[in-house]
């Protein structure tokens, strides 16, 4: 490659000496021992969290009641239109139209059953009156034959007797027809009453259903009930109502009017960390929006069962976070950044967690004293996410090593006292919790019902 002698030897001494260089250098770094002091003071604990800022309380704004009516049988209806949201309305302002056109039909489907039902009450009340009057003429008939009869048997006093017994036998079946005819007319009266009864009945219903259409398109305008900013909810599968988003009279809220004096944040804890949220935590909450701008907080519920989010797979729970103040520029569905402050120790030691080595059974540390490390065991206690709390093991100024040194792994774990002491703690604990479920079970067993006085209880001893 190189024809110069003088040159191919000036490369190769240089390449020999980049790989020592390189060599060296990686050793030096390799070798360089890390250290940090032990610290001595006041430790606070902290969790972070993302959050979602919402109104504490607010107005809802909902499909108009009369929609809930049974006797429509509108179950969901469509949002034409709608106010931009985040508008900041008065009283009695245009938030949303619903769809005419879904009532518009069902009214004129109401409108035809009402005018059918009307015209079969006139038809009954015609029909009625006209077999009644026929009735009634029949009934007359019957008394005028009857008195004829009755004539005819006072005038046959001076006849045979087979004369006189045929004119009193024609009297008693005028009588007997004249008395079915009455019971036959009041019957037929009753049935004309009630079927004109029903028939109203079906005019009234189809009119009460007429009337609540009515008053429903006067409501599809749907008016704001106080002064706020709009804010839209959610349809049943969990999508921001928009124009075209069909409401279901099950979940009738259109929108929101927040009240922004009064400001909460949403937030997810992780399943590890929860256990170190308590209520009455103070809280800083940052507003991404307005990085300048932050307020002091506090943790007003936990909840007790964990959830999964949409796109994750490990278990979160919610908390709400009461945001203190107020101040025109926070909006709901902002998104906050909050600083739980789990607990505060004052006078203990701590040191960063990278400090912190393990193995399977125990966490140790390395100190560094001169030339000599020691693997010392200790006994961590409340950490954040930059240190952790030493219960013991440690004591102050005392030098750790951030990195293993060189044969770390012969070197002998010093504190095996600290080690039994943390199993005893254990034990203890556990012992506790074995004592606490006893105690419930017993409890349980004697609240349980006595049985009867002459009651006995057998066992099976097959």
């Amino acid at each position: 490659m190189f024809k110069n002698p003088f040159i191919r030897w000036g490369t190769i001494v240089i390449v020999a000496g980049l790989v020592i260089f390189f060599a060296t250098r990686k050793k030096i770094i390799d070798t360089k021992e890390i250290t940090v002091p032990v610290q001595f003071g006041k430790f606070v604990s902290v969790v972070y969290s993302t959050g979602q800022l919402k109104a504490e309380n607010s107005t809802s704004i909902n499909l108009p009641k009369e929609i809930s009516s049974r006797r429509l049988g509108i179950y969901e209806i469509k949002v034409i239109s709608l106010v931009e949201e985040g508008t900041v309305v008065d009283s009695g302002d245009w938030v949303a139209t619903l769809d005419y056109s879904a009532v518009e039909e069902q009214r004129n489907k109401y409108y035809d059953a009402w005018e059918q039902a009307y015209n079969a009450w006139e038809d009954a009340k015609l029909d009625t009156t006209l077999e009644m009057s026929n009735l009634r003429d029949d009934l007359l008939n019957g008394k005028v034959q009857l008195e004829e009869k009755k004539l005819i048997l006072s005038q046959s006093i001076y006849e045979s007797p087979a004369i006189k017994r045929q004119a009193k036998l024609d009297v008693e079946r005028a009588e007997r027809d004249l008395k079915q005819k009455i019971r036959n007319y009041k019957i037929k009266k009753k049935q004309g009453e009630y079927k004109v009864y029903r028939s109203w009945e079906e005019v009234k219903t189809a009119k009460e259903r007429l009337d609540d259409v009515d008053k429903l398109i006067e409501k599809l305008e749907v008016k704001a009930p106080k002064p706020g900013m709009v804010i839209y909810s959610y349809d049943r599968f969990g999508k921001k109502i928009k124009a075209g988003s069909s409401i279901s009279r099950w979940r009738p809220k259109i929108a929101e009017l927040p009240d922004l004096t009064s400001m909460i944040s949403k937030s997810f804890i992780n399943e590890i960390d929860i256990s170190k949220i308590k209520t009455g935590q103070p809280v800083k909450v940052g507003i991404d929006a307005f990085p300048e701008k932050h307020f002091d907080g506090e943790v007003t519920s936990v909840a007790n069962i964990g959830q999964v989010l949409p796109g994750g797979d490990s278990k979160v729970f919610e908390i709400t976070i009461k945001v203190k103040g107020s101040d025109p520029d926070l909006k709901p569905a902002m998104t906050t950044s909050n600083i739980i402050t789990t607990d505060v120790l004052d006078s203990v030691l701590f040191i960063p967690l990278e400090a912190v080595f393990a193995n399977d059974t125990v966490q140790f540390v390395y100190i560094k004293n001169d030339d000599e490390i020691t693997k010392q065991i200790i006994d961590p206690g409340e950490e954040n996410e930059n240190y952790v709390v030493v219960n013991n093991g440690l004591e102050k100024n005392m030098t750790l090593m951030l990195n293993e040194p060189k044969d770390a792994g012969k070197l002998p774990l010093k504190g095996a006292e600290i080690y039994e002491q943390i199993l005893q703690r254990k034990k203890e604990k556990l012992d506790k919790l074995k004592e606490k479920i006893k105690e419930t079970e017993a409890e349980k067993q004697t609240n349980k019902e006595p049985l009867p006085g002459n009651a006995t209880i057998i066992t099976d001893k097959h």
